[in-house]
């Protein structure tokens, strides 16, 4: 990640590079994130009541894919670094090439499910059916059959970055890499 990238707008980035169409969900913090989410070309939406947890927001950001006439979400989380274009490419390659009754591509590096993952309507359509209080993890083990786990030799798919030493441990094996 280049220093003069924000965490956010190297994941908008990573992300454009897939499709023409990121949507960040945001809450209290919009005022800060939209000067990045528009500047990296992305959209917003804002979950009117972030307070109903993380699986809120996931729904508002899935009504909005919908809304903007999409039947299918790549899904990741802010505490996710950005993964390589070849971990997003597999991922598309194994949706489009999956079985119908697959609904989601997740990535896997050294047997850990990560982010981020792909999803198509029947699972969009499940995350959207239940209460906001659910947990995404929930929905998946309760559809596993409709999913495929993808191998990827990419470690960042199951990184969580949840404190400052996280991201300093991040940006130093970052620079290591290049």
């Amino acid at each position: 990640m280049p220093s003069s990238e924000t965490f956010l707008s190297a994941a908008i980035h990573s992300l454009t590079r897939a499709t023409e169409f990121v949507v960040i969900v945001v809450g209290k913090n919009e005022a800060a994130l939209a000067p990045i989410i528009y500047a990296d070309g992305a959209s917003l939406v804002v979950n009117p009541d972030p307070s109903r947890g993380q699986f809120s927001s996931l729904q508002v950001g899935l009504r909005e894919v919908l809304n903007h006439g999409r039947d299918a979400a790549m899904v990741t989380l802010v505490d996710r670094p950005p993964v390589s274009s070849v971990t997003i490419h597999a991922l598309r390659e194994a949706f489009a090439t999956a079985e119908q009754n697959i609904w989601a591509v997740i990535p896997e590096f050294s047997g850990k499910h990560g982010h981020p993952y792909l999803i198509g309507r029947e699972m969009i359509e499940a995350f959207l059916r239940v209460p906001a209080t659910s947990t995404a993890r929930d929905i998946e083990h309760g559809h596993q059959k409709h999913i495929q786990y993808v191998a990827v030799d990419d470690p960042l798919v199951a990184v969580n970055i949840n404190t400052p030493e996280d991201y300093a441990g991040l940006v130093t094996r970052s620079s290591q890499n290049f």
